[in-house]
């Protein structure tokens, strides 16, 4: 209650009684109460928020630099929360959130600070961990798997029973770094641990941070790339056991101003994180259907093919089909002369939306050859289902075919099978008379390697073409 009294007066000035108004101020306590709740405190897991995390890593790194005891910043993200957000709702993830925020308090001690900040990001800072740095270090681990483990016991949410696990990334204080510094940094080691795996405790390491850095100026350069035509395709030939050429698979390669001829395997994983791979990805297609649009008027290289990796980010992207539909206007392709090659991982949904899409595409007059066949998680299920023309032996049972039982066993499996399901196949990697060898008594006639002719630039490509006179089917 607020109360005010007042003094009333006579004529004289003199004091004859008091009055005294007492008006109920609970509502405005309430209202400022949750106000700085607000403020302070986040609304659903009651944790402080960033800006008491921001004031108490500002007061800590202080204390620890007076003190010389060691503290350490842990950086915590849930491992997949977004696909169990999206699959459960948003009310099913809220209470995953605080219930992990439960296991979390209990996990450190009453002095520690636990933190949200924000999304399925938490924080803890770990003060007064000893002088010894190697001992602070052994300390902030402990409590790391300490909490890994805390988080992935099974939890009872609407009589469903989830397991959530998490990836932590730890930072120990130093003199020299800054709050921003200590959050960055932590953050970084986050990410390691979920490049390891997830569900995994890394700490920070000076590399992992020259690493992203190194990663940004390769995304610029990237980015730079594209909008100058820095990529240029390279063709590697493919051919039958008459030795005639049935075209080549189309391999990118990027000529980059200061590292010179820049391979596939440094940026492809950075263009498909990035999303970049759509724009790259239909610049292949585009080119590929030019090349092949050329190719069908001139007899002697009409009935040549050309095999294009296409991603599963590229794949799923609903604006796909349409992409291809308006390359093939633009740049008409024979029947089967457009060959994509298709991952396992791209295939794994087997949902009927991915089917449909692969029947529309083989519509328009393409074809599929399922690459690296046998090194994921293969499935009867989706080699049935889609609509594929080709297996694609890895060059992983290649290599060690001629010395290995068990490779060979694997190949003369995978042959059996396509035969059996009417799909053509083809190795890769051969490098050696001795593989090809094996694998034509294995039953597969069709072949691609070193053996045949390496990567060339498409001039290249075409002069061998020339010299070898490639026969017409």
């Amino acid at each position: 209650a607020w109360l005010s009294i007042s003094a009333v007066h006579d004529a004289t000035g003199t004091v004859t009684h008091f009055i005294a108004s007492v008006v109920d101020v609970t509502r405005r306590k309430s209202d400022e109460a949750r106000i700085e709740q607000l403020a302070f405190e986040d609304p659903l897991t009651q944790l402080p928020n960033r800006r008491v995390l921001m004031d108490r890593l500002h007061h800590a790194l202080t204390a620890a630099a007076r003190s010389g005891q060691h503290a350490a910043l842990l950086f915590i993200d849930l491992d997949n929360f977004k696909t169990l957000n999206d699959t459960k709702g948003h009310l099913f993830g809220d209470e995953l959130l605080r219930g992990v925020a439960d296991r979390l308090r209990q996990a450190v001690r009453d002095g520690d600070t636990v933190a949200r900040l924000g999304g399925d990001e938490f924080v803890i800072m770990l003060e007064a961990l000893g002088r010894d740095a190697a001992v602070a270090a052994r300390l902030a681990r402990t409590v790391g798997e300490k909490i890994r483990l805390a988080v992935a016991q099974p939890l009872q949410l609407r009589d469903v029973e989830v397991v959530a696990t998490c990836s932590i990334g730890v930072r120990l204080f130093d003199h020299q770094a800054t709050v921003d510094d200590l959050l960055r940094h932590a953050d970084t080691a986050m990410y390691a641990a979920k490049s390891a795996g997830r569900n995994a405790v890394r700490f920070f390491d000076p590399a992992m941070e020259a690493a992203l850095s190194q990663r940004a100026e390769l995304e610029s350069d990237l980015r730079q790339a594209l909008q100058q035509g820095q990529f240029v395709l390279h063709l590697q030939p493919q051919v039958d056991a008459a030795g005639r050429q049935l075209g080549a698979e189309v391999l990118l390669r990027w000529q980059h101003p200061r590292r010179g001829l820049v391979s596939p395997q440094a940026f492809i994983g950075l263009a498909e994180d990035t999303g970049l791979i759509h724009e790259l990805g239909e610049w292949v297609l585009a080119q590929a259907c030019e090349l092949l649009h050329a190719w069908s008027q001139r007899p002697e290289r009409a009935h040549l093919a050309l095999s294009v990796n296409v991603s599963a980010r590229q794949l799923h992207e609903p604006g796909f089909l349409s992409r291809v539909e308006r390359l093939l206007q633009r740049h008409p392709v024979p029947v089967g002369r457009l060959k994509l090659e298709l991952t396992e991982s791209s295939l794994l949904d087997g949902t009927p939306e991915a089917v449909e899409q692969l029947e529309r595409l083989k519509a328009l007059g393409l074809s599929f050859s399922l690459d690296d066949f046998g090194t994921g998680y293969s499935s009867l299920q989706y080699l049935k289902r889609l609509p594929l023309d080709e297996l694609k032996i890895d060059r992983s049972f290649t290599r060690d075919i001629v010395d290995d039982p068990n490779d060979r066993a694997i190949v003369r499996t995978i042959i059996g099978m396509a035969q059996s399901l009417n799909l053509g196949v083809i190795a890769e990697g051969v490098e050696t008379p001795a593989q090809q060898a094996v694998l034509a008594d294995a039953g597969c006639r069709q072949w691609q390697g070193y053996l045949f002719g390496r990567p060339q630039p498409l001039n290249d490509f075409e002069a061998g073409l020339d010299e070898l006179g490639a026969a017409v089917h």
